[in-house]
């Protein structure tokens, strides 16, 4: 069967690219137009509850306030120590005068109740009443034990009516502004309640609604305030078909559930002021009546593009296709007799295309991957020292790193390693796989105008970091930043711990090889500071640059970092295994000299690039050199480097690092007492210190036995019992100030670490001070 033309393939292609948009498109806007409209109305919906909140949140906060009024008057103090009867009637009329200003028709309040339970009175509308004879008196006390210091709750209207007056209750249930009496101190022995029927609430909310749709009120506790159906007031929420209280989470929001049998859309807000929750509903038929017209409308514009579009799709293929048939014509016009009835045009046109340029890509590949193994090579040659540096800038230039060179005034190496494979998938054949890995890593992280090219000595990769910024703490912290990122990307790609050592900034590409060497040396200390660590070599040895003689020896090498890390231990175990293996070589007595001085000489390298001084015996003044060479047994030559070099050397590099530690530790403790009332953490500290998290995390629990944010945590409950002792800051501010979410899991908090509660611990200290 003859295969289609690619003009056939095309126009075929031509007219499915066009039906797929335009039947996309036409089933979008039938699909979104319900979305839309459900949605548009939700946001009305939603915006009506908002102002009905408004409007609700108003009356209530001046009810509050004239209560406040009320409770704080100089009248309610006077007749609060009274034991109030009928005989006191001026101070009853002067109170009945403060109440009766609250009852306005702006408020809605209904009646003022209050009751003095230590002088046995109750005052109402209907009069005052000894609070041992009203019948209600348990369920109000059962109120005061329940509720907090004031809060909105909903009670049966019955409660505040006697038999003389009990036809007056026209609802069921009545919202009470609740506030325990006296509001200052610490035993509250009464009860004020400003008392709204709910039958009110329908008046203070304006609104206008249809047979599809209702408003409902819910309280805290979700049972229903405001109902079209009176007799579903005071009833829980599910009675009304709002089944799952986990639906009404949120501030705000729409959810559809089932109501007498029919879908509805619900929209609800949450009051911030009292936590009362506004609800709208409205059926989801009557928001889908107008999508039915406009998929018909939807179907005819679908139908008139589709034909515009295959007959664009027609003419466009013709057009797009002439020049092709146009060039492959010329081309079988070249070929053998044979080749001409091949029907697959770009199969002719690729053919003779790849021969063309075969030949200049195989040569340009070949060149491109020469020079990429000879800017390797020579890089490591950089690093190791080997290059000359009078040639360096030059060479490197000709490689391709011109435009860098010229560009960056501060650099820096790092030295990446990876910490281990114990306990990961991976195995020690691995090894090479993974450094290539971690290579392209950040080769696509790093930005060519940022880095050279990242090569690998050993099991290191080595890459040169550049800025066009002089500033060394802006290119510190651009660093850091760069190589938290890199060593996150690591774990996150190949699950792997991987550790990172930076050099001293500098500004001349002369000083790659010294570089380098601070590079390995930051990251050996791994050995104390544990793995997956970002070090920089400012960090050790004061921040001098690194001087490095090289010694041959492995044991050497192992004295000499744990002489640098202060390894008392170590040091003098590396020591001992050092002579053993020495003196384990057969050679003439003169012999073991060479060695000796060798090993004198290198400590005293390290000495003199650490900057520490080891003075001469005072017996003759003779030299160190001198006094080694008196020396005749294996034992006063172990404890002779012991004492007189290595000893003090430890001594000196442990003082300084303790210094150090307790420098950084000073500082983070500091930082802590200015910022302990923000969202104060472990990696900002670093940031503003120019460390990296782990580091400063390994160096502070060193200094004070605790972690950051044990040491955060410490603080802060001093403060608070501080503030509670001091102060009468609400305890909901002081938890607020101390960057908890709310109140309730400071109190748990304290509970736990004090056993007692804030309010206990403010009363024990207030008790104390008196």
């Amino acid at each position: 069967m003859r295969s289609l033309s690619f003009l056939s393939k095309m126009t075929i292609f031509g007219f499915i690219l066009s039906i797929i948009p335009v039947i996309s498109i036409g089933v979008f806007s039938y699909v979104t137009s319900s979305e839309q409209i459900q949605e548009h109305v939700n946001k009305g919906k939603l915006q009506l509850l908002v102002q009905i909140n408004a409007n609700v949140e108003q009356i209530l906060r001046t009810v509050n306030h004239t209560l406040n009024q009320v409770v704080n008057s100089s009248v309610m103090k006077r007749a609060w120590n009274e034991q109030l009867t009928v005989n006191d009637f001026i101070l009853y009329d002067d109170l009945r005068k403060e109440i009766r200003n609250m009852q306005s028709f702006d408020t809605r309040v209904e009646d003022v109740v209050l009751l003095n339970q230590e002088q046995d009175w109750l005052i109402k509308n209907s009069g005052i009443y000894r609070s041992d004879t009203y019948p209600y008196l348990e369920q109000l006390q059962q109120l005061s034990e329940t509720v907090e210091d004031s809060s909105w709750v909903l009670t049966p209207s019955y409660w505040f009516y006697t038999e003389e007056s009990a036809n007056n209750a026209n609802c069921d249930y009545t919202v009470s502004l609740v506030k325990k009496l006296p509001t200052t101190g610490f035993e509250k022995r009464g009860l004020a309640l400003a008392n709204i029927p709910t039958c009110n609430l329908q008046d203070m909310i304006q609104f206008d609604t249809d047979e599809t749709s209702l408003v409902m009120l819910l309280d805290e506790q979700q049972r229903i305030l405001l109902h079209p159906d009176r007799l579903m007031i005071g009833k829980p929420a599910s009675a009304a078909g709002l089944a799952s209280s986990e639906e009404l989470r949120g501030n705000s929001g729409q959810f559809t559930t089932m109501l007498s049998g029919h879908m509805y859309a619900v929209t609800y807000y949450k009051s911030e002021f009292n936590g009362w929750i506004y609800l709208s509903t409205i059926s989801i038929d009557s928001l889908t009546k107008e999508t039915h017209k406009i998929g018909r409308y939807t179907l005819y514009v679908c139908m008139a593009l589709l034909l515009v579009s295959i007959l664009l799709a027609w003419i466009g293929s013709r057009r797009m296709y002439d020049p092709i048939q146009k060039l492959v014509t010329q081309i079988t016009e070249l070929l053998p007799e044979q080749h001409r009835k091949r029907n697959n045009e770009f199969q002719i046109i690729g053919d003779h295309v790849q021969q063309l340029f075969q030949s200049k890509s195989q040569l340009e590949q070949e060149v491109s991957r020469h020079l990429m193994q000879v800017r390797a090579f020579y890089l490591i040659k950089a690093y190791q020292g080997h290059a000359r540096k009078r040639e360096l800038r030059e060479q490197l230039e000709q490689y391709g790193f011109a435009q860098q060179l010229q560009q960056w005034r501060t650099m820096a190496v790092m030295t990446l390693q990876i910490d281990t494979l114990e306990h990961t998938h991976y195995e020690q054949q691995d090894m090479e796989l993974l450094l290539f890995a971690i290579h392209n890593i950040i080769e696509e992280m790093v930005d060519n105008s940022k880095r050279l090219v990242p090569v690998l000595i050993d099991t290191t990769i080595i890459t040169l970091i550049g800025s066009s910024d002089s500033e060394l703490d802006s290119f510190n912290t651009q660093l850091y930043s760069m190589t938290e990122q890199l060593q996150q990307k690591i774990m996150s790609y190949l699950h792997l711990q991987v550790s990172i050592g930076l050099s001293l900034p500098f500004d001349s590409i002369e000083n790659v090889a010294v570089a380098y060497r601070e590079g390995l040396e930051a990251l050996k200390h791994r050995l104390k500071l544990g793995e997956g660590i970002i070090i920089q070599y400012e960090q050790l040895d004061s921040g001098n640059h690194y001087f490095h003689l090289s010694y041959p020896h492995q044991i050497e090498l192992e004295l000499v970092d744990a002489i640098k890390l202060a390894e008392a231990g170590k040091a003098r175990e590396d020591l001992h295994r050092f002579l053993n293996s020495m003196f384990k070589t057969e050679l003439a007595p003169q012999e073991y000299q060479i060695p000796l001085m060798r090993l004198l000489n290198n400590l005293l390298v390290v000495a003199q690039e650490s900057r520490i001084h080891l003075s001469p015996s005072q017996q003759g003044e003779r030299t160190l050199f001198e006094e080694l060479l008196r020396l005749t047994t294996g034992g006063e030559i172990e404890e002779w480097f012991w004492a007189r070099i290595i000893q003090p050397m430890v001594s000196i590099f442990s003082n300084r690092q303790n210094e150090q530690y307790h420098n950084i530790s000073e500082k983070i403790i500091e930082w802590i007492h200015q910022h302990y009332d923000t969202d104060l953490t472990l990696e900002e500290c670093a940031s503003r210190l120019h460390y990296n998290a782990n580091y400063l995390s390994s160096v502070f629990r060193k200094e004070t036995n605790y972690s950051f944010s044990e040491y955060l945590s410490a603080y802060r409950f001093n403060m608070a019992k501080k503030w509670l002792t001091e102060t009468d800051m609400p305890i909901k501010d002081i938890a607020s100030r101390l960057r908890y979410n709310n109140s309730q899991n400071f109190i748990r908090s304290f509970r736990k670490q004090e056993g007692i509660t804030p309010g206990q611990y403010r009363e024990s200290q207030n008790a104390k001070l008196r």
